[in-house]
Parts: C-alpha cells; sequence; structure tokens
C-alpha cells in the first residue's frame, strides 16, 4: 500500500499535532462550517496521532535507539585520540615505514570517525590493523604500545554489534509501518481534509491562519521544530 501522504512517515504524526493545535483553537469556526467537525472528530484526530507515533517509533525502542547511537558516538569519539597518537609514531618512524597516513588508512579513519560513518570506520580499522601488524616492530621501536594497538584491534566487534542492533530495529519496524500503512494514511488524510476546510474558511479572510493549514508551511514548521530541540546535533549514524 502506498502512501497518501507527502512527508515521511516518522514526520506525519509531528505534523498533524500542528494540525491538532490549530483545529483545537479554531474548533467553533470548524464546527460551525460542518457539525461533522467537532470536538469529537478532533479527539479522534488526537488518538490517531499518538497510534501512530507509538506504531511508527515505541517509546521503548526509542530509548534503546538512543543509548546505542550514544554509545557508538563515544566509541567513535574515543578514536580520535589514539588516531593523532599513532600517526605521530608514524612521522617518528620516518623511512622505516614507507607510506603515508592516508595510505597507513588514518586520514580516511579520522574523515569516517568525524562523519559517523561506522561502515566505513570498520573498514578503516581493518585495514589499519593490518598495518599495525605489518610495521608493528618499527612502530612499537618509537613507542606505540599494546594497548594502544588495542584501541585500534578491539573496537570493531562492539562497534559492529551495535550497527547491527540498530539495523535490526529500523528494518523490523520499517515492515510493521509498512503492515499497517492504511492507519498512517487515514491519519494523512484526516490531516488533508483538516486542511482543505481549513482553506475554505480562512483563505480569504485570515492570511495567518491559512498558514497553519497549509501542508508546505506546517511542514516548515516541522523542520525548525527539529533544529530547535537540538541546533547542537551530531550527525547522524550511517551504517
Amino acid at each position: 500500500m502506498n502512501r497518501s501522504f507527502d512527508c515521511k512517515d516518522e514526520e506525519l504524526p509531528v505534523v498533524c499535532r500542528f494540525g491538532a493545535i490549530s483545529l483545537e483553537r479554531d474548533l467553533n469556526d470548524f464546527t460551525a462550517y460542518s457539525p461533522m467537525l467537532d470536538a469529537t472528530h478532533l479527539a479522534t484526530f488526537k488518538t490517531r496521532i499518538e497510534v501512530v507515533q507509538e506504531l511508527i517509533l515505541p517509546k521503548s525502542e526509542t530509548v534503546e535507539l538512543k543509548v546505542i547511537t550514544g554509545r557508538i558516538y563515544q566509541t567513535l569519539d574515543d578514536l580520535i585520540s589514539p588516531i593523532n597518537h599513532l600517526e605521530g609514531y608514524l612521522k617518528l618512524a620516518g623511512n622505516q615505514v614507507p607510506i603515508s597516513s592516508a595510505d597507513f588508512g588514518l586520514v580516511q579513519l579520522r574523515k569516517s570517525v568525524r562523519g559517523r560513518d561506522v561502515e566505513n570506520v570498520l573498514k578503516q580499522l581493518h585495514t589499519v590493523g593490518e598495518n599495525i601488524n605489518r610495521y608493528k616492530t618499527a612502530l612499537m621501536a618509537k613507542g606505540l604500545t599494546e594497548s594502544l594497538i588495542a584501541k585500534f584491534t578491539e573496537v570493531s566487534k562492539p562497534l559492529a554489534a551495535d550497527k547491527e542492533r540498530k539495523y535490526t530495529l529500523a528494518s523490523n519496524r520499517a515492515a510493521i509501518v509498512q503492515n499497517n500503512r492504511g492507519l498512517l494514511n487515514e491519519l494523512g488524510d484526516q490531516l488533508a481534509e483538516i486542511c482543505k476546510v481549513g482553506k475554505i474558511l480562512y483563505g480569504q479572510t485570515d492570511q495567518a491562519k491559512l498558514k497553519d493549514y497549509t501542508f508546505a508551511q506546517m511542514m516548515k514548521q516541522v523542520k525548525r521544530s527539529a533544529q530547535a530541540t537540538d541546533p547542537k546535533a551530531e550527525p547522524p549514524v550511517k551504517s
């Protein structure tokens, strides 16, 4: 079943909440226009919003994803110092290690860590690990320790496990949402109906309220709301 609304699944309950706020404010005007658009209609709309929100991302999964994401970020952040230290030993080794930091894998690893690109971090950790083994003697002569080596060799397994868990949660949830697409479409259709009546009521009389029932304007509010919630949000984890 295809979606009947023009936004991401996770954005639907958010934009509908904005619609519910406007409808509640203007409920007398809506009910006067049509008795079917009464308090019961508003209550049904609010209930559907909560049902869809829980369907898209249940509170339990939201908490788990937050914990996993935080752990991934910390794991990645903890790699920056070891990368810098290893790069320093590589420079001290000079011609004894006849490859650049980029060829060693450190430049791309650092870039991937900062970009939260877990897939490429895992790939580059493999490259770095191989080069550490290849040039271990020369690097240890300059100060490289087993504990620093472990920072690169022991991080892949837990990082991959967290990545896999996030994928599993997202994949399972996507399947559940798709199987319940009708519920999302019903909510989207109800929002579209509310917007249609809002345009009839305020299209020629109240431009400010008209914006509250114009989907494109409502989606701008959704985007602004997301940015205001966490203006310094980290870049998303790339799987």
